[in-house]
């Protein structure tokens, strides 16, 4: 017998009353009753993402909600400035240049933030920009960033700000309104504890504005019929019936949590984490901007970072992740996000004790585990 812990930065753990709804009998989407559980959705979203304006709903992961973000504001030739520190950074610049977007990069060191003034410095280089990309965790280095100040920066001029918070919604904060986030995607399957399968989308008015202009092709993900459906309490294609059921389980979660509490308890879990890893000797990839959702940590010298990942999850039945690109087998990520809490990452925790001293690696057994039960007895 052997039970199964789930530590990947998405998808994530379900909780007990989001698997219960996914149970329930399936309705029919053109109904009354549909509509209900959408309105509701829609209006826990807004509460999540801190907005005031139209958040949508779509069937589609993450990824689709970036597509939708770049097609509906842009148009072939248009000039975009991405600020790429990661993997998922580099997606925004592939999307883009997938529609013949003119697409600068602003390159970030893997393991750090943007500058914000390196950011002000290229805005005022290039006044036809007409939108910045950026992410709120790069979940492939465990940084975030300071998704503020790039609103500050850009909120006075004619650019928007479009924010991929897929992996930090609803578990660190965004102020997509306060910070002057004009656009900002996030996916079911990470802080909103949820199968994958739903991509969101929240836009501002100075974001939508751009939509009437845009001449880039799109179908699926055409803003203006989601948005005229949405007006009407309704999808202009088949959504995700289920999914939405078990979204609405998931908000009722964190609204009676309430926000604050749910940031405090990520920040905590990662404050444990991070605690017992340099307790075991191990060294945090990005010490200083690191994120409460997810911890980068590099594999010591000498050993397999693929085969540490490998045994923890096909021996002990704990998974992590490894690293991406060319951080493969360089370093390994805990994440400690959405239904994830402090004795899953004791778990955790000790189950890598026991891998590393597999392999060979030197350290006080206990000692991880030890540090992390400390934080979480402060």
């Amino acid at each position: 017998m052997r039970k199964n812990y789930l530590l990947t930065p998405g998808p994530t753990p379900l909780p007990p009353e989001v698997r219960a709804a996914m149970a329930r009998p399936i309705i029919h989407h053109r109904t009354p009753q549909f509509q209900a559980m959408l309105k509701e959705a829609s209006e826990g979203l807004k509460y999540v993402f801190q907005t005031k304006n139209d958040v949508f709903i779509l069937t589609s992961s993450g990824t689709g909600a970036m597509e939708a973000a770049v097609v509906n504001i842009l148009s072939p030739q248009d000039t975009a400035l991405v600020v790429q520190a990661g993997k998922f950074g580099e997606r925004w610049t592939e999307i883009c240049k997938s529609y013949g977007i003119s697409t600068e990069v602003l390159d970030v060191e893997w393991g750090q933030a943007v500058k914000p003034a390196e950011l002000e410095k290229r805005l005022k280089a290039n006044p036809k920009i007409k939108a910045v990309f950026t992410t709120l965790c790069e979940t492939s280095t465990g940084v975030v960033s300071d998704i503020a100040s790039c609103g500050r920066l850009i909120k006075d001029t004619p650019a928007v700000l479009v924010v991929d918070a897929i992996s930090g919604l609803g578990a660190i904060d965004l102020k997509t309104d306060d910070w002057s986030c004009d656009i900002v995607v996030s996916g079911s399957q990470k802080g909103l504890m949820l199968p994958p399968g739903l991509g969101f989308l929240s836009l501002s008015p100075k974001a939508a504005k751009l939509i009437e202009n845009s001449k880039s092709p799109r179908y699926y993900f055409d803003l203006k019929k989601v948005k005229k459906a949405f007006d009407k309490i309704d999808t202009p294609f088949t959504p995700a019936i289920t999914l939405v059921v078990a979204l609405n389980e998931a908000l009722k979660m964190i609204k009676q949590d309430g926000l604050e509490v749910v940031f405090a308890r990520h920040r905590k879990l990662a404050e444990a984490t991070r605690a017992a890893v340099k307790a075991l000797g191990l060294e945090l990839f990005a010490p200083l901007d690191g994120s409460d959702v997810v911890t980068a940590v590099k594999v010591p010298a000498g050993l397999d970072g693929e085969k540490l990942v490998k045994t923890m999850r096909d021996t002990y039945g704990v998974t992590i992740a490894g690293g991406q690109e060319e951080l493969k087998g360089k370093i390994f990520r805990f994440a400690h996000m959405g239904f994830i809490e402090e004795f899953d990452i004791i778990t955790g925790i000790s189950c890598l004790e026991k891998v590393l001293t597999q392999m060979g690696y030197k350290f006080q057994m206990g000692t991880g585990v030890k540090a992390a039960e400390e934080i979480f007895l402060k």
